[in-house]
């Protein structure tokens, strides 16, 4: 029974489901409430929480159900004339019972379909509860069954509308009404229709008058069948048994299995709850393109293309419209490749609104997170099925080396529910079962398959070997009792070829699997689910992190140790905002697991502040805010608000391993657009008044005399003396060298302007803050500045004396112009009032002049060319990281 967890290992699984939803459901995060808001995290809620999942999980209820109430107590079997012992679990739209012992009692009572609500003396403690369909079912010892009368009564009087009864006992009367199928008008007032049969309907009606063996078994199957309706009751509120079990592993009648399929999945109460939906779903999303819509065109024939079905347009245009559809209702799945198998089995059976309702609970309740681009869900699941073979079948893990070889051939197993491998008449039984008993019957076919091949798998020289015992061993699966045509059923061409082969019948093997492996409990299955998912994610993230450092490392220049831990500590930051902040919704709308490895995870600039300050070399500087946000603009191409891991890299790279040139130039980017806008202690207006000369006077006062630079006892001798010789030709070697490797990347780079230059070298000024060599630095850079603006100026007078255009009059403000006029000269002498133009206001550097005149400043070299401690930059931001996250 689902509710006999253990508490600790409730926490758990909830903590891991929590993980999950943090990493991968961001539409199941930002819409739940708990979960948005890290505040309401508590052990208590956390466990009411599992006890909700599991609870819809095992009565596949939809997932928004919560469980609102549990109560001990008897219900009565009728059919069996007993009182099943077990519990009551009360959400608000349904009421659900489950046995403890292994009698296997259970149903579920939509409130939807409850008429009357009574109770009894107060010695039986009874409350009778009867429905639409004229069942009555009658629980007893209950506690506080007064008030539990009280509220039930509540909740049936003010059921959601919405949730309008869907009479699964008429199923096989709604197709009288429509002939076929159902038109729908689009709004270019083109004709769309939906089928409302079954495509097994449509191709293979069955010869009510055809009474050979197989079909007298099959209408034999169909009165044991109804049989158990007369007793136990048609529809959503039918009671579960062992006799229901012992039924669906016979298989299912042709006639029945659409209905089934939709009882015991649960889609009968999403279809329920959403009348109408489907027909305007597929009226928005037919005619859309997109890339699922694409991958949906490419496989639609690949679909059992040997069934007549799907050699016609009528099941092809039925599979395109649920496929788009479904992609068109969940983007975040889209469509992939397995989807189309399946829908096409759904088709086969169930009505086309049925099918993407079947779908819809295959997806996202019955596997979840199966089809996507991770398909982390089978990957749990198949962690799960090596797990259960330690168990059960030690020989074989003991034969063989590497476990994985039984992931890598089941995994299609998993994915198409054993379609892919068996023929389809012997496919759907095993979806029969699937649909009643969930993951669980996949788990314990797969064994009993590896069973059946124990001695030639034992016997097997390698892995190419087992698998084509495996296949074999399908190729020889067949359905004895399939009513379906012999031009349909895929076994027959294959079972004539090997007449000699021995065949296994569906039935036998499906049967032995309940009988061998049917020990296996849906709790122990959860368990293992729980405890995988985790080590699944563990390692999927370890995957990624060794292909990101992978790909990043051909670009940078740190250690692979190094650069692993600075990927912590980027996805650290980037967990920590998505865990912890109050406004997270632009993160996780940001998160995708399914994109390649370098961008599932991306920091934003307030994120990249905190980093800067933590690992950046200049994190001392008063300016180290304007510094992470020029930075985090430089980086950020696509002006989207995010850099990935590599962008983040290859910055700190240039940091911490760059050259002196490679410093200069992200220095020197950081300065010009789109990194730099007009900010700064003085207004933008006050930037573009100071002209140069007095930017140049305001060098000088830092240039008075290189004396000034020296010890009395130094005073004849080089300023630099004493701090280490500067070798300037070697730095102009390697500036050369530069120059050649990345001529193209210097050139491009645009010149930089006044204001952008003036802020330039305040930043400079506050790089230099706290330096032991602080007061050299100063006066060096005063140098360069009025280096720089002296030759700006001599390069302008240059400039202007080569003109042919400008020749200067002896007078000061008297120009010459010459002009030519028709086929003679003409000479003309005006005077002009001379105007100082903007081309003699503005001034401007290229990064070449900039980093030729701090090369000749050896203190400036060695500021520059300074190592910093990675190591320790690491260790400080992992500790205040883990600092932070304990605060919280």
């Amino acid at each position: 029974m689902f509710l006999h967890i253990n508490e600790t290992f409730l926490l758990m699984e909830q903590l891991a489901s929590y993980a999950i939803k943090r990493l991968f459901d961001k539409e199941t995060f930002e819409n739940d409430p708990i979960l948005n808001d890290p505040l309401q995290i508590t052990k208590r809620g956390l466990e009411s929480r599992a006890h909700s999942e599991h609870f819809t999980t095992y009565f596949r209820l939809p997932k928004e159900e919560i469980l609102k109430e549990v109560h001990e107590c008897f219900l009565w079997i009728p059919f069996s004339h007993v009182n099943a012992l077990g519990k009551m679990c009360i959400s608000e739209n349904y009421i659900c019972f489950a046995s403890h012992d292994g009698s296997l009692y259970s149903t579920i009572i939509p409130l939807r379909e409850i008429v009357g609500i009574e109770k009894s003396d107060a010695s039986t403690r009874a409350v009778t509860i009867s429905t639409k369909g004229k069942s009555i079912f009658r629980f007893s010892d209950v506690r506080d069954f007064d008030s539990l009368v009280a509220r039930l009564r509540s909740k049936c009087t003010v059921t959601s509308p919405q949730h309008v009864a869907y009479a699964v006992t008429d199923y096989t009367d709604h197709t009288a009404d429509f002939q076929g199928e159902h038109p729908m008008l689009d709004s270019k007032g083109s004709s769309r229709t939906v089928s409302t049969e079954a495509l097994m309907t449509v191709f293979h009606p069955q010869d009510a008058e055809n009474l050979d063996p197989i079909m007298l078994k099959e209408k034999m199957k169909e009165q044991s069948w109804n049989i158990l309706f007369s007793e136990c009751g048609r529809g959503v509120s039918m009671f579960r048994t062992r006799r229901t079990r012992n039924l669906v592993v016979r298989g299912i009648p042709e006639t029945l299995r659409g209905e089934l399929w939709l009882l015991f999945s649960g889609a009968v109460n999403d279809m329920g709850a959403n009348p109408g939906y489907y027909s305007e779903i597929v009226e928005k999303s037919l005619g859309t393109c997109t890339l699922a819509t694409d991958e949906i065109e490419r496989d639609l024939r690949r679909s059992l293309p040997e069934h007549p079905a799907f050699q016609s347009d009528t099941g092809i245009s039925a599979l395109r419209r649920v496929l788009t559809a479904y992609a068109y209702r969940n983007p975040k799945i889209g469509y992939c490749q397995a989807m189309n198998i399946l829908t096409s089995v759904l088709l086969l059976y169930a009505k086309e609104e049925e099918a993407f309702w079947l779908l819809v609970a295959v997806c996202e309740r019955m596997l979840p997170d199966y089809f996507n681009r991770r398909i982390i869900g089978a990957l749990v699941d198949q962690a799960v099925f090596e797990e259960l073979i330690k168990d059960y079948l030690p020989q074989l893990t003991d034969h063989m080396t590497d476990m994985t070889f039984f992931s890598s051939v089941s995994l299609s197993w998993f994915l198409t529910l054993f379609i892919s491998v068996l023929p389809i008449e012997s496919a759907v039984n095993v979806v029969d079962c699937f649909f009643y008993d969930g993951i669980k019957a996949i788990l314990q076919l797969g064994l009993t398959v590896l069973h059946f091949n124990m001695d030639k798998l034992l016997g097997c020289k390698d892995d190419a070997e087992a698998v084509t015992i495996l296949n074999r061993f399908f190729d020889n699966v067949i359905n004895r009792d399939s009513p379906l045509p012999s031009n349909v059923q895929q076994a027959s061409s294959a079972a004539d070829r090997k007449r000699n082969s021995t065949k296994v019948d569906i039935t036998e093997l499906i049967r032995e699997s309940n009988e061998r492996f049917g020990a296996i409990r849906y709790e122990d299955v959860e368990s293992m689910r729980s405890r995988n998912r985790l080590y699944v994610i563990q390692t999927l993230e370890m995957t990624t992190k060794q292909n990101v450092v992978r790909v990043v490392s051909q670009d940078v220049k740190f250690s692979p140790a190094d650069l692993e831990e600075l990927y912590c500590i980027f996805k650290r930051e980037h967990f920590f905002s998505c865990y912890w902040t109050m406004n997270n919704s632009g993160i996780l709308s940001h998160h995708d697991p399914s994109l390649p490895y370098l961008e599932q995870y991306h920091i934003d600039c307030q994120q990249f502040r905190t980093l800067y300050h933590l690992l950046s070399p200049w994190a001392y500087s008063p300016s180290v805010d304007s510094l992470a946000l020029w930075t985090f603009r430089l980086l950020d191409d696509n002006s989207d608000g995010l850099i990935n891991f590599k962008e983040f890299a290859v910055a700190f790279d240039a940091l911490f391993n760059g050259s002196f040139t490679d410093r200069l130039k992200l220095l020197f980017k950081m300065h010009i657009p789109p990194a730099f806008t007009e900010v700064g202690s003085m207004s933008p207006s006050d930037e573009a008044k100071l002209s140069k000369e007095e930017l140049m006077h305001f060098s000088q006062l830092h240039v008075t005399s290189p004396m000034e630079l020296s010890s009395p006892d130094e005073k004849n001798k080089s300023p630099e003396k004493g701090k280490g010789k500067i070798d300037i030709q070697a730095y102009l070697k390697q500036w050369q060298d530069e120059l050649m490797r990345k001529e193209e990347s210097i050139k491009d780079l645009p010149r930089m302007n006044q204001t952008q230059f003036i802020q330039f070298s305040k930043t400079l000024y506050n790089l230099f803050h706290g330096d032991p060599e602080e007061e050299l630095l100063y006066r060096a850079i005063a140098a360069v500045t009025s280096l720089l603006l002296r030759m700006e100026e001599v390069g302008r007078k240059l400039q202007n004396t080569a003109s042919p255009a400008h020749i200067a009059s002896p007078v000061g403000g008297t120009k010459l112009h010459d002009s030519t006029q028709g086929n003679g000269t003409l000479q003309e002498t005006e005077k002009t009032v001379s105007r100082p133009s903007k081309e003699d206001t503005e001034w401007s550097f290229a990064f070449e002049q900039i980093l030729a005149s701090l090369l000749n400043e050896p203190s400036l070299v060695r500021f520059f060319e300074k190592p910093t401690d990675l190591k320790a930059k690491l260790e400080t931001a992992r500790t205040c990281q883990l600092r932070a996250s304990k605060r919280v």
